[in-house]
């Protein structure tokens, strides 16, 4: 699969306090006669003239070295020589250079040996990952090839791919999410390990997954990363459902910005042909542990879908305005978009003359139980449909006051004026 590399953002002022902390987190243990670098994807995206949203540091230094030097630190994963530095309101891991072995459970090393920056590239999952800087030189360290495969454009598992993907099957769909985020291609003897051994990411935790999922849809390259999961055939461990080879046209048609994770699931249903399953929703919380907002939004989505489709022309304006006054409203219009721009444009300019009208999409209620409980009505099942026709009224502008809202409730529970009165 050919992309062209995405056009990078050039670093922003935003940033320059968060590098300026990380620089002197190197500069500190640097001075203090230790090996300091920076290290991994802050290296790649400052190559590539992004802005990195992290900076990790990776040093000679010994967790209780670095503890020692930085008070306001802590460690957060002392056994394997991670320790959280805090420094300027910003928070910068500081890693000491290791060696790993074994992983059992393919995802943590069994053993650990600290050792020198070298070794310590070695163990880490891509080449364009495995790089250091040191930001006083500005000088990039680069033992894996990452230079050249950052210019060629290339993913590449750094040494033998079966090894560092037997360390971590996660690794396969990070180097779909780097492919498609970058516009890279997926070096062939790394791409061929994935393939083989797709159905070993059924072992990885659901959680994991679906945070990596997350990552790659709702970013704008999110066609692209499922054109790589389904070549590598790694839409069926990952959704536990067989492998679909269909264009995801809807994803593309999302456009160029961040949606909601719903959002770009939704479309991934339809692009797969099963948007109509009514268990979708509960299936795909299994097979990505997705939270409950995310859950209830798929649902919401899939269910309005058709709804605006199909029936929006026949709807009364109480049901238009109920329909748009959800709080998924705007995201299944946003699907609707991608699927058909016109009927949504059409539905657009609907929602712009509804709010107009008669107090808008969502007015306050001018009758609410209370006063239905005044008029001598018992609680119950008629409450609430008593209440639902009222607020259609209010709705529709056939009701505007709190006064014709009695009189109309008092209408439909049989009572008159005067014997709600006594």
């Amino acid at each position: 699969m050919s992309h062209q590399p995405r056009k990078p953002n050039r670093t922003s002022g935003r940033s320059m306090s968060l590098r300026r902390a990380a620089t002197k987190v190197v500069t500190d243990l640097q001075q203090a006669g230790h090996v300091a670098y920076w290290a991994g994807g802050c290296v790649r995206d400052e190559v590539l003239g992004l802005e990195p949203s992290d900076y990790d540091v990776a040093t000679d230094a010994r967790p209780e070295q670095v503890r020692q030097l930085f008070p306001r630190s802590r460690a957060v994963g002392e056994s394997f020589g991670v320790v959280l530095v805090n420094l300027a309101r910003h928070r910068i891991e500081v890693a000491t250079f290791r060696t790993e072995w074994g992983y059992s459970d393919h995802r943590r090393p069994d053993g650990v040996t600290f050792s020198d920056a070298q070794h310590d590239a070695q163990r880490r999952d891509f080449t364009i990952n495995g790089l250091f800087k040191d930001p006083v030189t500005n000088k990039v360290i680069d033992y894996v090839g990452g230079i050249d495969d950052l210019n060629a454009g290339i993913i590449r598992a750094i040494g033998e791919p079966r090894k560092r993907l037997e360390e971590d099957h996660l690794r396969a769909l990070r180097a779909v999410r780097f492919a498609a985020r970058f516009g890279y291609d997926i070096d062939p003897e790394t791409a061929q390990e994935i393939r083989r051994t797709a159905a070993a990411l059924s072992g990885v935790s659901r959680e994991r997954i679906g945070l990596e999922l997350e990552q790659m849809l709702t970013d704008m390259t999110r066609a692209d990363a499922v054109c790589w999961m389904q070549q590598l055939a790694l839409d069926a461990p990952v959704l536990t459902e067989p492998t679909n080879a269909r264009t995801p046209t809807t994803l593309a048609s999302l456009g160029e910005h961040r949606v909601a994770f719903g959002v770009a699931l939704a479309a991934w249903a339809l692009d797969r042909g099963v948007a109509d399953d009514p268990q979708l929703d509960r299936r795909w919380r299994a097979a990505m542990k997705l939270s409950n907002h995310h859950q209830r939004l798929l649902g919401a989505i899939l269910r309005d879908l058709p709804v605006l489709q199909s029936h929006w022309p026949n709807l009364a304006v109480p049901a238009r305005k109920r329909l748009a006054a959800q709080s998924h409203f705007r995201h299944t219009l946003q699907l609707l978009t991608a699927v058909n721009s016109r009927q949504a444009g059409a539905i657009s300019r609907d929602i712009k003359m509804l709010a107009a009208h008669a107090g808008g999409l969502a007015p306050t209620p001018l009758l609410d139980g209370k006063a239905l409980i005044e008029m001598g009505m018992m609680p119950g099942p008629d409450f609430k449909q008593i209440l639902d026709a009222v607020y259609d009224a209010q709705l529709d502008g056939e009701v505007t006051d709190a006064q014709q809202a009695l009189s109309l409730a008092r209408h439909l529970t049989g009572l008159s004026d005067d014997k709600s009165n006594q």
